[in-house]
């Protein structure tokens, strides 16, 4: 099966994003997938990009968009005006009001109420829509189970979705208790919006070694980010985890699901480090979960990584995150705003290509706050 995943740079300084695009053989040609599309710059070079290397008339089959944060959706609003778009996948985080009632803190929202508050909150998302709507596209909700052209969508279940948009950073104020009483309450609504602040922080360092991992447990990462869409696709003998800004809620519900249709996550090939690297999103639990168990020293490694962070910022990927990736087999490469990263068999090169330098060990790490 020819095929060929392509992460394109994305963002500078603390401006981070995701832009990826997708090109698989099928029984009837070649089709086209975008995931995400990084900023309004980003998803200028991705027209640019398909048009150079797909050809001007490009149908796209699918376009998703993994989750509603700015740094992954804006950039596709540039492909849908540019291209005739079959099918675009996104989470519409004002549908189903009626069914999130519960889940807010005050009771006399009407469905219509709460669905027009938080559509006011996200107008990227609703001008996706829009443009979509304007050319007949197909509008998809990606839940578990979905099919993807090659991928299979792992997470968010319909069911969490519903319980983490409460919690989003723009959404009304949340009912926890409720949220508490279902074993869903992240916690992390009011504890997420320093992150810029915490990028551009002093660093101090602390030595770590391959013996000892410090990397804690039980990381907070934000609800919107526990709704991204977790993918897995499948290209002949290639396998992918495309992970997008998954948190470890989303992950363990991801591998959950694998489990159950008998996906063994830990021999894929290819894994996107979650969110840009940070060390929110995963844990040493979870990360011998998806990868194996901690090799020992000097091992064969078992698969390629690829992180997604923004040129010039200097605290991202964090160290402790790509060591804890090495350890089991992982090394992992960057796109570090300028490299252009292509993972392909039986497709032409690109004249941007790079080779993939993976980071080596490190053994100084950032200490925790």
């Amino acid at each position: 099966m020819d095929y060929e995943i392509e992460f394109h740079p994305v963002g500078d300084a603390s401006k981070a994003g995701d832009a990826i695009t997708v090109r698989y053989q099928t029984a009837w040609g070649y089709e086209v997938m975008v995931i995400d599309g990084g900023t309004d710059d980003a998803g200028e070079n991705l027209v640019a990009h398909i048009e150079r290397h797909y050809g001007a008339d490009t149908v796209i089959a699918h376009v998703v968009n993994t989750h509603p944060d700015t740094d992954h959706a804006c950039g596709l609003r540039a492909v849908l005006k540019r291209f005739a778009v079959q099918n675009l996948w996104l989470h519409g985080v004002w549908h189903h009001a009626a069914e999130m009632l519960p889940y807010f803190a005050d009771k006399r929202w009407t469905p219509q109420g709460l669905s027009a508050a938080i559509r006011k909150q996200y107008s990227v998302v609703e001008e996706l829509i829009d443009l979509a709507q304007a050319q007949g596209t197909t509008i998809h909700e990606p839940f578990q189970g979905e099919q993807i052209g090659p991928f299979t969508v792992l997470s968010p279940a319909r069911w969490s979705y519903l319980r983490l948009v409460p919690q989003f950073r723009k959404t009304p104020d949340v009912d926890a208790e409720a949220l508490k009483a279902e074993s869903m309450w992240l916690g992390t609504k009011y504890q997420v919006g320093m992150l810029k602040a915490l990028w551009e922080r002093a660093v101090d360092w602390i030595g770590e070694s391959w013996h000892s991992e410090l990397l804690r447990e039980d990381p907070i990462t934000a609800a919107e980010n526990e709704t991204s869409v977790v993918l897995y696709g499948l290209f002949g003998d290639f396998s992918a985890l495309l992970t997008a800004d998954a948190g470890i809620n989303a992950l363990t519900w991801a591998a959950n699901y694998a489990d159950g249709q008998g996906i063994d996550l830990s021999t894929v090939s290819l894994i996107q480090v979650p969110h840009h690297g940070s060390r929110s999103n995963v844990a040493p639990s979870i990360l011998d979960r998806l990868l194996g168990p901690i090799q020992p020293e000097g091992s064969p490694n078992r698969r390629t990584g690829i992180v997604s962070v923004p040129k010039d910022n200097a605290s991202h990927p964090r160290k402790m995150v790509m060591n804890a990736f090495r350890r089991r087999g992982t090394p992992v490469c960057k796109t570090q705003g300028v490299y252009f990263r292509k993972y392909s068999s039986g497709m032409p090169d690109r004249p941007t290509e790079v080779s993939a330098v993976p980071f080596g060990f490190f053994y100084q790490v950032e200490n925790y706050d």
